[in-house]
């Protein structure tokens, strides 16, 4: 196996005014500046001790260290790992996944992952979609807890893509967030990455793809709130995005909701909890072979569990979120206004 590989080099003062990953892939030319940007991108390339940013301009006399990971296997390994599975027939699965846990192999992250656990569970699961990403068909951030639909063949995994792609997936979310949101709100915006801080994304572009997200408000308690959110598309970060640009990002998201301050039990959540506090509630879909009705639930997990149980203080507990009626959903056919 390939061993990771450091390089160290200083940004000479003609290197002025030039772009850092087009600096490295002249002063690297074995690495493709797709390589480059894509080692950028995942906080590999550090310019005098500070993550770089691909379009970052240089003064020169730069100290950049650029660091390639050892690469990851072309076939994940099975691990026994936890899994909870919600559901299971021939030709796909449902889990509910735990906090913490990365989808599928990737850089820093050989080992572990969602994929490795199914490919001891799921023995005939290597290589349907790709050897790297067996069956997956959409993702979970890190941290976000709940379900997840993976398929067990070619044919079940083109054709849950295609429902996912034309929205033919009820995907529900319960999130904690900061304040009271109104009462239930539409968010309908184009959808892209962040000019600027690229690890991001952000409702506030000119051109991109269109996203949309509903929300309505559970419970709300002193500082924080309990939303349940229907997501019409599946963008990158696109729940966390919504609520953070309006007013009300997610209780511990480092990422889109650092510079909000919680006072109270709220505070308390988010020093206990430690994750950004978002659970794939529940999903809804047609088998992609017998065409039947599924419905998928995935409890709250014990930490979100006891953050409820902290907000609501000594006040009698309303009925648990899992028990409620799922809302009714309005059905788009395109874009609406």
């Amino acid at each position: 196996m390939v061993a990771p590989d450091t390089r160290e080099l200083r940004a000479p003062p003609d290197a002025r005014g030039e772009r850092v990953d087009q600096y490295l892939a002249r002063a690297f030319p074995d690495l493709t500046r797709s390589r480059i940007h894509g080692l950028i991108e995942d906080g590999h390339v550090l310019a005098d001790g500070q993550p770089a940013k691909p379009a970052r301009r240089l003064r020169g006399g730069e100290l950049l260290i650029l660091h390639i990971p050892a690469p990851v296997p072309a076939v994940p390994l099975a691990e026994e790992l936890p899994l909870a599975v919600l559901h299971e027939d021939r030709d796909l699965v449902v889990v509910d996944k735990a906090a913490g846990m990365v989808v599928h192999p990737g850089a820093g992250h050989a080992s572990g992952t969602l994929v490795n656990a199914l490919l001891h569970r799921v023995k005939d699961l290597a290589g349907v979609g790709g050897e790297l990403r067996p069956g997956i068909v959409h993702r979970l951030d890190k941290d976000t807890t709940g379900c997840l639909v993976v398929a067990k063949n070619e044919q079940a995994l083109v054709a849950l893509q295609k429902a996912f792609k034309t929205r033919a997936v009820e995907k529900t979310y319960l999130a904690l967030v900061h304040g009271t949101p109104p009462a239930e709100g539409r968010i309908e915006t184009l959808y892209g990455r962040h000019p600027i801080h690229r690890q991001r994304f952000t409702g506030k572009v000119k051109e991109g793809k269109p996203a949309i997200t509903m929300f309505r408000v559970l419970e709300s308690f002193d500082g924080a709130s309990l939303v349940e959110v229907d997501l019409l598309t599946g963008r990158t970060h696109q729940i966390r995005v919504h609520l953070s640009e309006a007013g009300h990002p997610l209780l511990c998201d480092a990422l889109y909701g650092a510079g909000r301050k919680a006072k109270g039990a709220a505070a308390e959540v988010q020093e206990k909890l430690g994750r950004q506090a978002l659970h794939a509630w529940r999903l809804a879909f047609e088998h992609p072979r017998t065409g039947k009705a599924l419905k998928l639930e995935a409890p709250l997990p014990p930490d979100l569990e006891a953050a409820l149980t902290l907000l609501r203080g000594s006040a009698p507990a309303p009925e648990a979120p899992a028990a409620r009626k799922a809302p009714a959903r309005k059905r788009t056919t395109g874009r609406t206004r």
